[in-house]
């Protein structure tokens, strides 16, 4: 993901086979009659297509409709996006909530088709929790956004089954039955799998909070694993960070005291944080891979508005970037080099390129009158310009 005036990202180029070339690029010219005209006059489309996926999306946005509308298609390779559940501001309290990718290239908000019919009702606030969201857990998994718990009216789960959105299709689909339908669970993802862990219903159930499930995205197969030692893990909603194998969590967000757990997803063992780690994880925190191969773990000071990198030889964390906007930081992805925070009160977006040196930063802005409630790094959607 990059901000539009950026041409230095580096994005990985899979080149289809030439006869899936051919086909996508047919397709490409029949999207909505619009797109007659070849990418490149004097060159087959599948041959033009090999010339102009070298060059950065943004270049070729600028250029004519047939070159917009190619960087938007399946043939070829897409770009980063923040996906984000928006809502109407907690001062009015709504409970509307909406799904929106930032488009980098376009610089603008573009709504997610409804993931139901009739709308998903969510509850978002209550007077039992005032100046305060309920939350929403959602995840970034196998390139698709995952709507894995939430809370509907009378306090009870919200989904008896998550849901799924593909980018590249543009649909949504639900996903298979969990052990139990709850909220306020710990979830992660790691390997293409999401990781459930402890939790409640519409009312607390010590079986419920002390399981641990592991649902692979890309067959749907769903099984148990190794239960929790204690319920430490089901009193608010947790984000089970995935890095080097394992699942890194923190049962309190914030400065104040709090307990960690890690969870080795392969020999299904639960494991003490480190004391450093645990006693740096003062916010929200996200990792990814870098381009290298290896895998680096953020994490915002909340309060001070530093973000962080952990070494895990020193057990430590190290400053990355400092600034102002990275204050009340509510929320974090990572991916594509960039790191991406809610705060603001979920107001502002910003996104900091932490391949650059120094780091760059700049701000994304909200739609007017709806805040980020969650936020992600996914692939963008595919579909045709104006």
């Amino acid at each position: 993901m990059s901000d539009s005036s950026s041409s230095s990202s580096v994005t990985t180029m899979i080149i289809p086979a030439p006869k899936r070339l051919k086909l996508f690029c047919s397709d490409l010219r029949r999207c909505d009659g619009r797109c007659a005209q070849p990418l490149l006059p004097g060159l087959p489309d599948h041959i033009a297509h090999l010339c102009l996926s070298r060059l950065h999306p943004s270049v070729l946005f600028s250029v004519c409709l047939s070159w917009r509308n190619l960087i938007y298609s399946s043939a070829f390779p897409p770009f980063l996006c923040i996906y984000s559940l928006l809502s109407s501001s907690i001062d009015s309290g709504g409970d509307a909530a909406h799904f929106f990718s930032f488009d980098p290239i376009q610089s603008r908000w573009l709504r997610l088709p409804p993931p139901t019919d009739p709308p998903l009702r969510l509850l978002l606030t209550h007077p039992s929790f005032l100046s305060r969201r309920l939350p929403v857990q959602s995840l970034a998994v196998a390139g698709q956004l995952v709507v894995l718990a939430a809370t509907t009216h009378g306090l009870a789960p919200a989904l008896h089954r998550p849901l799924v959105f593909n980018p590249m299709s543009r649909t949504w689909r639900f996903g298979p039955r969990l052990s139990a339908p709850r909220r306020w669970c710990a979830a992660g993802t790691l390997g293409g799998a999401v990781y459930v862990a402890g939790g409640m219903g519409g009312s607390y159930s010590l079986e419920v909070a002390k399981t641990v499930e592991r649902w692979d995205v890309r067959n749907d197969v769903v099984e148990k694993k190794g239960r929790l030692r204690d319920v430490r893990m089901s009193r608010e909603a947790i984000e089970a960070v995935g890095w080097r194998g394992k699942l890194w969590m923190v049962n309190v967000k914030g400065g104040a005291a709090k307990e960690g757990a890690v969870y080795d997803v392969v020999l299904d063992v639960w494991e003490e944080m480190p004391e450093g780690m645990l006693g740096g994880w003062r916010g929200p925190a996200a990792a990814m891979a870098t381009e290298d191969g290896a895998e680096e773990m953020y994490v915002v000071d909340e309060e001070k508005g530093i973000l962080r990198r952990y070494d895990q030889d020193c057990d430590s964390w190290k400053d990355v970037a400092e600034a102002e906007v990275l204050r009340g930081a509510e929320h974090m992805a990572a991916g594509g080099g960039r790191v991406v925070v809610v705060s603001g009160g979920g107001g502002l977006i910003v996104v900091m390129d932490v391949v650059a040196s120094p780091p760059r930063i700049w701000v994304v802005h909200t739609p007017e009158g709806l805040d980020a409630v969650a936020v992600h790094v996914l692939p963008r959607m595919s579909h045709c310009t104006e």
